[in-house]
């Protein structure tokens, strides 16, 4: 209609340009989230996306399931869509084109009920037959089964050759060629915001669509993603502000979308915005192939290795990477130095432990110092030594020299400490401290 027509109808009615650059990029976001149930997806004519879904109907648990994954999957892209299911992908176009304005969409899963139902849509449905629909309404032609029915030489010579063929694609009479959607090498994708964010709790539903994206195009390429990279973009022009990065790194690579929305939750939780953030791209800068399920027929007792690298994660994103440590023994004969602590996520192979006496389970944080009753070392009571001395000198060569012989000593509870005394020059009484407990 034009503006004056349409005013006078909807005087409240709002007009905005058509933006056919934003409409191809809603296409593309939406291709991208949709490779997740087929790598064969193509797009055809007036916004429309074919799937071929013949491979994927068993994984997914059946047409139902999987067209209500579909639905809401272009939900979370913020996107309504009109499905049609068909053996062919021309009838499957015709019945979206139609039957799908109810939200429910149509399915023809045998071809005896695909023409049942083609046979009832109306011509002028096909684009090869709009140019011919005034013609087609003169001699009675009101639906496509009458136009199938029609002969073929003088339709051919009336209409030409393309709405034959579009006839004879969805009738499943002629096979049909497709250009299927590649995913890119790289996943970078990004969002303008429609007003200002102040809060980074606010941005997780943005971030989301983002994520459904990334998840399509993992699965397309097999793909598990290690660590997500979230820029956070403020103003731009003179008051330019850097873009937030947030880092999130994972124990294990995974592609599952809801353990990845958990941990973009938690980290959102914590940061505090210095300025409104209005626009958010997401990049997948870490991936690889991904991990093939395990074949074990019963489960293992107390989770498996997924399930604890998901809380490593997740603690991670909570409480941060400098909370959640794990042991990093390092290469030293000495004990307060050799036990060191690492991130969970960033610590390095851990170096093998000297050879000796057993080690205890518990090393103290700081060594306590022992006083002597009937010439030995007392914790709790007189301690006796049961294993022969293990000499440790070592930090020469950075100025922390120890000299120190280590014992394994057991109390009149039967409880085994470490103990060691120090090798002191001259006529020096020597000094015993307390290492570490034994389990």
């Amino acid at each position: 209609m034009r503006r004056a027509g349409a005013l006078l109808l909807a005087a409240d009615a709002m007009h905005h340009e058509r933006d056919r650059q934003r409409e191809a990029q809603t296409l593309h976001d939406a291709a991208m989230a949709l490779l997740q149930y087929s790598p064969m997806l193509a797009a055809a004519e007036e916004d429309t996306l074919l799937i071929d879904i013949s491979a994927s109907l068993r994984l997914f648990g059946g047409i139902r399931r999987l067209c209500r994954r579909i639905r809401h999957t272009a939900g979370r892209l913020g996107l309504s869509v009109r499905l049609g299911c068909a053996p062919t992908a021309q009838a499957a176009w015709l019945l979206a084109r139609d039957h799908g304005k109810s939200g429910r969409g149509a399915r023809a899963l045998t071809m005896p009920t695909l023409t049942r139902l083609i046979d009832r849509l109306r011509p002028d449905l096909l684009p090869a037959a709009r140019a011919h629909n005034e013609w087609l309404q003169g001699i009675g032609c009101r639906s496509l089964g009458q136009l199938r029915r029609l002969p073929r030489n003088g339709l051919q010579r009336r209409c030409g050759q393309p709405l034959l063929k579009a006839l004879d694609c969805a009738y499943g009479r002629a096979p049909e060629l497709f250009d299927w959607i590649v995913a890119p090498p790289a996943f970078d994708a990004r969002i303008e915001l429609p007003d200002r964010i102040e809060q980074a709790q606010a941005l997780l539903h943005a971030t989301q669509r983002l994520l459904v994206q990334m998840i399509g195009w993992l699965s397309a390429g097999q793909l598990a993603v290690r660590q997500i990279v979230l820029q956070l973009e403020h103003e731009r022009g003179r008051q330019a502000i850097a873009p937030t990065p947030v880092h999130i790194l994972l124990a294990e690579a995974s592609w599952h979308e809801e353990h990845l929305l958990r941990l973009l939750r938690e980290r959102l939780a914590r940061i505090e915005l210095t300025a409104p953030v209005i626009a958010i791209s997401l990049a997948a800068s870490q991936v690889e192939a991904m991990a093939i399920p395990s074949q074990t027929l019963f489960p293992e007792p107390g989770g498996n290795k997924e399930d604890h690298q998901r809380l490593i994660e997740l603690l991670t994103a909570r409480l941060g990477a400098d909370a959640v440590l794990q042991a990093a023994p390092q290469a030293d004969h000495r004990p307060d130095a050799a036990n060191a602590w690492a991130p969970v996520l960033h610590a390095a192979a851990a170096a093998p432990l000297p050879a000796g006496l057993p080690r205890p389970t518990w090393l103290l944080r700081q060594a306590i110092a022992l006083t002597l009753r009937e010439h030995r070392p007392f914790y709790g009571s007189v301690l006796k030594m049961v294993s022969p001395p293990e000499r440790i000198e070592a930090g020469w060569w950075n100025g922390a020299a120890v000299t120190r012989d280590y014992f394994i000593a057991e109390g009149r509870d039967h409880a085994h400490y470490w103990i060691y005394r120090e090798r002191l020059g001259g006529q020096a009484q020597a000094h015993w401290y307390l290492q570490g407990l034994f389990g």
